[in-house]
């Protein structure tokens, strides 16, 4: 086993690659490469690439996440299923170990994508709270348009058993349980909200979810914006473009995240966040009915 540190990227499918460059402009996503029919787009922190596009038929076609040091990722081609350690042919080069999932998922492993000077994001101005006032003869005028994403958070995917799929992230990539949920008796969880095992360092409330209901499947990929304001600029520009809206806006129970759900040209759902909980090591998962895994703060989680 290894412990893989953040959640790199996000690959589709899909037949016209103008269109996917138009939504993922619209969305907030930044053009790093259009090459040999493939598009890799970016967020404003240093990775080359979060979200991958290859000429194809509609789909989803897999996840990555980033091992630690090269020793890991030599490591982890020793783990049942893997494949050599490969070079990355994308920008930012790199090295790529490849697996496949219970559920016929494509699972990279990578290390080594030389980053890209970080893009200029509008910070966050502070806030005037009724019992703190923090921004003092300063006007408020956050920017119009794109939500300017700045990572990518997480990726849902469906699967056919939850508990086989568990234990094969688990396992194999050292995924901690931050909340788990269960349908009828306790005993039958049939999802978890994961996270990477940083040690005493902080990191997402979850990285990666295996829905074990319904249908094995994509679900959907969420990318983290600045703020509030980012994240509702960024619906209204949606909006205004005549995007698919999916759910939201509103605040998670678990996870704490304010969301915003959209659909990209062909349906898959995809998420701008922010505000999201950040655990350590050392949290314990907590069990919970379904109605509080799909409840929420405020605002409504109800797909349109």
């Amino acid at each position: 086993m290894i412990k893989v540190q953040d959640i790199a990227y996000v690959r589709f499918a899909a037949p016209d690659l103008d269109v996917m460059k138009r939504f993922a402009a619209d969305f907030g996503l930044v053009l790093t490469a259009h090459e040999k029919d493939v598009l890799y787009h970016r967020g404003t922190d240093p990775s080359p690439y979060i979200h991958v596009t290859e000429f194809g038929d509609a789909g989803f076609r897999g996840v990555a996440f980033e091992a630690g040091s090269a020793e890991d990722l030599a490591a982890a081609a020793q783990i049942e299923g893997a494949s050599p350690v490969e070079k990355l042919d994308a920008p930012g080069g790199g090295q790529v170990v490849r697996f496949t999932d219970p559920d016929g998922y494509s699972v990279e492993v990578v290390h080594g994508r030389e980053p890209l000077p970080a893009l200029t994001v509008p910070r966050s101005q502070g806030l005037n709270r009724g019992s703190q006032r923090g921004r003092l003869g300063e006007l408020h005028r956050p920017p119009s348009g794109p939500s300017s994403v700045k990572r990518l958070g997480h990726a849902v995917v469906r699967v056919a058993d939850y508990r086989v799929s568990a234990e094969w992230y688990k396992s194999r990539f050292g995924f901690l349980s931050s909340d788990e949920v269960y349908i009828g008796e306790p005993d039958n969880v049939v999802t978890a909200f994961m996270r990477c095992d940083r040690g005493d360092e902080y990191t997402d409330h979850h990285t990666l979810l295996c829905v074990g209901i319904g249908e094995p499947g994509f679900d959907h990929a969420a990318f983290e914006v600045e703020a509030v304001d980012a994240l509702m600029a960024g619906h209204d520009h949606l909006v205004q473009a005549g995007c698919d809206h999916h759910a939201g806006v509103g605040r998670h129970v678990l996870g704490s995240q304010i969301f915003d759900y959209w659909r990209d040209p062909w349906g898959h759902v995809v998420e701008h966040f922010t505000d999201g909980d950040l655990l350590n090591a050392r949290a314990e998962p907590v069990l919970h009915d379904p109605g509080t895994a799909l409840g929420t703060m405020w605002g409504t989680f109800v797909a349109n």
